[in-house]
């Protein structure tokens, strides 16, 4: 492989860019994010920020950030899987409790509670978007994003002597 550069920056891309379909669907359609669905946004932040980080460090170096960006994508590869569960499972909630208290007191749900607070209920089915729940295509993304950040980890950039590329 070349470059893990152009692969990083578009990872980055779909993160953000799933972050604003999930402030669409907030802002415009009315879906109230329940803990579960803050949880799987600051994974995809995470991701986001590592992967930008990476691909503005030298070559030899990005190793660190793509795999802290590959640890945020099994954690929300987690917290999708409970929400998965929670859908298939209609006596189990996460509405109002500890964990929704706790992620309403984090200071980024004060500094920007569009994005960072919890306000829904995980249980609510809303209508699926082709044919599978917002926290299937949260899982889709994750399980995809993950698996190209495992393939840059463990892949070698052609790098020389000093970080030179060859």
């Amino acid at each position: 492989m070349r470059s893990s550069k152009p692969v990083l920056l578009g990872i980055a891309a779909i993160c953000i860019g799933l972050i604003g379909a999930a402030l669409y669907l907030q802002i415009v359609e009315h879906m109230l994010p329940c803990p579960l669905c803050v949880l799987q946004r600051y994974a995809f932040i995470a991701i986001a920020i590592f992967c930008l980080i990476g691909a503005a460090m030298p070559r030899g170096t990005r190793r660190i950030s793509i795999g802290l960006a590959t640890a945020s994508g099994f954690t929300g590869i987690g917290i999708a899987t409970k929400h998965l569960y929670v859908l298939a499972n209609p006596g189990f909630s996460c509405g109002i409790d500890p964990l929704e208290t706790g992620l309403n007191k984090i200071f980024l749900a004060n500094w920007w509670p569009t994005l960072f607070r919890a306000d829904g209920l995980c249980e609510i089915p809303y209508p699926p978007t082709l044919g599978l729940s917002l926290p299937a295509w949260a899982m889709i993304g994750f399980v995809l994003m993950t698996c190209t950040l495992l393939f840059l980890f463990f892949s070698r950039e052609k790098t020389g002597m000093f970080g030179k590329h060859r």
